[in-house]
């Protein structure tokens, strides 16, 4: 999977709560969420970015409550993946159950910038940094979870592994 996307950079220790503030959690439809997207981090965040960016983290992205609606709402506003420098656990799997790319680099988020273009290739395990020309490696991600996140999600993939289709 080739994904390539403009950067978002935010600091260390965003929580579930930034990503989505918990005064919207009262709907799971990701549209709604997607709305609110980071809006206490930057109430223009969804004005500005564009479908395909990237977001790139300190330490600890995704740490707070253990909600599946913080990556839901990343995923339905357009971001493509995400890259940090570590993810908190439960975010990280909720995360892949959803369907939205997660990668770990320190390099990466010491080294690109705000508006750094990034391709990401998740099977060979490299990010290059098309605006700067460097290129990174990260660990890839198992087979099994590069189909979780190519069938859109866990529950997808299962329908697909049971041969079931996704209007069953």
């Amino acid at each position: 999977m080739i994904i390539k996307g403009k950067i978002w950079k935010l600091k260390d220790n965003i929580d579930t709560d930034v990503i989505i503030p918990a005064r919207y959690l009262n709907t799971s439809d990701p549209q709604e969420l997607a709305l609110h997207c980071l809006e206490d981090y930057d109430p223009e965040f969804m004005n500005k970015m564009e479908q395909g960016d990237i977001i790139v983290a300190g330490n600890n992205f995704g740490c707070g409550s253990s909600r599946e609606h913080a990556p839901i709402a990343l995923k339905a506003a357009g971001i493509s993946c995400v890259i940090a420098k570590s993810f908190a656990r439960i975010f990280f799997r909720n995360a892949i159950n959803i369907g939205l790319p997660i990668f770990e680099s320190e390099k990466v988020v010491e080294e690109c910038v705000l508006g750094d273009r990034l391709e990401v290739n998740s099977v060979e395990g490299t990010i290059k940094n098309l605006t700067r020309g460097r290129v990174y490696k990260i660990n890839p991600l198992p087979k099994f979870v590069q189909k979780i996140i190519l069938a859109g999600g866990l529950m997808e993939y299962v329908k697909e592994e049971l041969g079931l289709s996704s209007k069953d």
